[in-house]
């Protein structure tokens, strides 16, 4: 892929990362957000990731323009968790199906590898095709869906869970 760049999220990043996680907010069922986020009501959000340690935030960008992200959050609170995250991967509506999700959790997962994490958890709303695909490639197993656990332009969707480990058993 010509001129794609994969780096760290820097603060600056963030009016385009709220852009493209608008889109999916307003006109997909992707996310169950239901209304838009200013920049400011996303900085919560961007302030937990860092540079180093389980929760990174990497941005792909082509010709100076953020066209995607992916990331790891806390999974839950309770300190028992804290080697399991959660992953977060989006792409600009212009860039979907190039191929940039991939080379984006090829990178995540490369720059956590000497990170304490145990377990991966992904969840994806049903149906998803390109998500399914994409955790799948990298060998995230289905552990269950949650059925109609969300409501959105007035229908109940599924949400399929899955999981994949740090280091291979």
């Amino acid at each position: 892929m010509p001129n794609l760049l994969i780096r760290p999220a820097v603060r600056g990043d963030l009016p385009r990362l709220t852009d493209i996680y608008n889109h999916y907010v307003l006109n997909t069922p992707v996310t169950f957000d239901i209304e838009p986020y200013t920049t400011e009501g996303r900085e919560t959000w961007f302030n937990q990731f860092a540079a180093a340690g389980r929760y990174r935030l990497l941005v792909a960008e082509r010709n100076h323009l953020v066209i995607g992200y992916a990331g790891t959050t806390r999974f839950r609170p309770k300190a028992a968790y804290e080697t399991t995250v959660e992953t977060t991967i989006y792409c600009a509506k212009e860039a979907v199906g190039q191929g940039i999700g991939a080379r984006l959790y090829a990178e995540l997962f490369q720059a956590l590898k000497n990170e304490d994490v145990h377990l991966f958890v992904a969840g994806y709303t049903l149906p998803n095709d390109l998500s399914q695909a994409l955790h799948q490639r990298f060998e995230f197993e289905t552990v269950g869906i949650f059925r109609e656990v969300g409501r959105k332009f007035g229908r109940y969707w599924d949400v399929a869970w899955t999981q994949r480990f740090a280091r291979p058993k």
